[in-house]
């Protein structure tokens, strides 16, 4: 969890501090490229629109953050297999990597824009409230660009981009973690839900 959390602040702080809006670099041809953007919180890109959402998702982000935490924390107290545990805790670090983003960025930085890189301590102070920063992303997939077919039904003739949102190593982490219990740790929880029939 340190190391994913570490990483993903590290790389966070750097773009704030180096980048504007809508920069990007190529890091491997056309296929990965890291361009800063922001959003208000939601997974890949996605937003929750208003102050009051804003603030709805922060709060509800951190009450699932204390409820897997705990979850977590009960895990390593009994026999659990450790492949249960590291998902978890890869859910768990890339939740709280967007949770700092949302609730310091906005104190601690001053805001980005598409002309000026932010920056740390601003003499005027942050450009946001506690809980209402908002969450950096920076990495870009675009693996496929191509046009639907004419005879492709609703979207036939128009350009499609795979894999499209911009995201971060939270993001990441929490697909990683989410990915693998499904994949790999199916039946722990398939040993849950055995146990919950159980007649008492």
């Amino acid at each position: 969890m340190l190391v994913v959390l570490l990483l993903d602040q590290c790389l966070k702080v750097w773009i704030k501090l180096n980048m504007f809006i809508g920069q990007e670099y190529n890091v491997f041809g056309q296929w990965f490229i890291i361009h800063f953007t922001e959003n208000e919180g939601m997974a890949f890109g996605f937003s929750f629109g208003g102050s009051w959402g804003k603030l709805a998702l922060s709060i509800f982000r951190i009450l699932a953050v204390a409820g897997i935490g705990y979850y977590l924390w009960g895990l390593t107290k009994t026999r659990t297999r450790s492949g249960v545990i590291v998902g978890m805790a890869f859910i768990l670090a890339g939740a709280i990597g967007n949770i700092l983003d949302s609730a310091l960025y906005g104190l601690f930085f001053s805001e980005s824009t598409y002309y000026q890189v932010a920056t740390l301590f601003p003499e005027g102070g942050g450009y946001a409230g506690f809980l209402h920063g908002k969450v950096v992303d920076m990495l870009y997939f675009p693996l496929i660009q191509t046009t639907f077919p004419t005879w492709f039904p609703i979207w036939g003739g128009e350009p499609f981009q795979f894999f499209r949102p911009v995201f971060n190593l939270a993001d990441a982490s929490i697909t990683s973690g989410v990915v693998y219990l499904l994949l790999f740790e199916r039946s722990f929880f398939k040993k849950i839900e055995h146990k919950e029939e159980q007649p008492c």
